[in-house]
């Protein structure tokens, strides 16, 4: 089916100013497709090829694509020419209604979902699967404890790629209208750490005192203290971010080593574990489908989407519907 090729993008960049104030909305000229770039009609990270370079063998128009976060990294060991192909870092990112992206930085969106479901992997959903399965001698297997930390996009990727291969989950929250949206998602236990604030001890007892195989760790150095009390001697600690800011009485190298275990930063994941991903959702489509949050935002409504993820309210993935 053929595609109209626009004149102009609609456009949110990062400027000057503080906060999310700093965040402009614009309309810009379509850049010039590259002979080994494609063009695709966005949806927040993933949507349908519009067209296609002289040099494109990957894609064809009309294909639906969700864009790899790092557009220079197919697979292996990561190499520092990485992070210079990140999208929405040394890349534009994807808030725009038309992006040229590289063909090797594209892969195909599992027929069973929609362009805004697929947006969630290409970064939320392809870090929780690089957490569990990424690090080839420590891939979650069943029977396994895997303990996750709030309800965001990651965390809850987590939880569910965890049972689906069937490992046990401890969850925690900080609100209890949170607690049965978790247990229906399938974990074994949950904790609320306002009302434990020795969660990690409790975890671990939880495993019969083993202690958890993995922990997916999205908060940082405010709760990295409790996960290393979570953790069984040889297992990981994954950290994947630092949402819940930073403390002058943090755990450091020495407390890694009293309790033994593999402490290990994500930086999402190259391509091929996109590709893998995708090919797990094809086989489990109701089963790993993304968890997205009721609350759907246009994308000249960005401002309120970072507003309310920041506050927390948020119950999966927030996205971005671009028409």
């Amino acid at each position: 089916m053929a595609h109209e090729v626009p004149k102009v993008v609609h456009q949110w960049n990062v400027t000057k100013g503080d906060g999310f104030d700093s965040l402009k909305y614009s309309e810009q000229p379509l850049p010039e497709l590259g002979d080994s770039q494609v063009l695709v009609k966005c949806s927040d990270g993933a949507g349908t090829v519009v067209a296609i370079g002289k040099h494109v063998r990957r894609f064809a128009p009309g294909d639906r694509v969700v864009t790899s976060f790092f557009q220079d990294y197919a697979g292996g060991p990561v190499q520092p020419t990485a992070y210079t192909s990140a999208l929405g870092g040394a890349l534009d990112g994807t808030l725009r209604t038309y992006g040229a992206f590289n063909e090797q930085g594209l892969v195909r969106v599992p027929s069973s979902l929609s362009s805004l479901e697929a947006a969630t992997l290409s970064c939320a959903g392809v870090t929780a699967w690089s957490a569990l399965f990424g690090l080839s001698d420590y891939r979650v297997n069943a029977g396994q404890w895997v303990l996750t930390q709030g309800t965001g996009g990651v965390s809850v990727f987590a939880l569910q790629f965890a049972k689906a291969v069937g490992a046990r989950v401890i969850a925690t929250t900080g609100s209890s209208d949170k607690v049965k949206f978790l247990q229906d998602l399938g974990a074994d236990h949950v904790l609320n750490y306002k009302e434990d604030v020795e969660w990690g001890a409790t975890a671990k007892k939880l495993t019969g005192g083993i202690g958890v195989h993995h922990v997916v760790e999205v908060s940082g150095p405010v709760s990295m203290a409790q996960s290393l009390k979570a953790i069984k001697i040889d297992g990981v600690i994954d950290i994947i971010g630092y949402l819940g800011g930073s403390t002058e009485d943090q755990p450091g190298f020495s407390d890694s080593f009293k309790y033994r275990c593999i402490v290990r930063p994500i930086g999402v994941g190259p391509r091929i574990l996109l590709e893998d991903l995708c090919r797990a959702i094809e086989a489990n489509p109701e089963k790993l489908r993304p968890v997205i949050d009721p609350k759907v935002f246009r994308l000249d409504q960005l401002q309120e989407a970072c507003e309310y993820q920041w506050s927390g309210q948020h119950k999966g993935k927030v996205c971005i519907e671009i028409s």
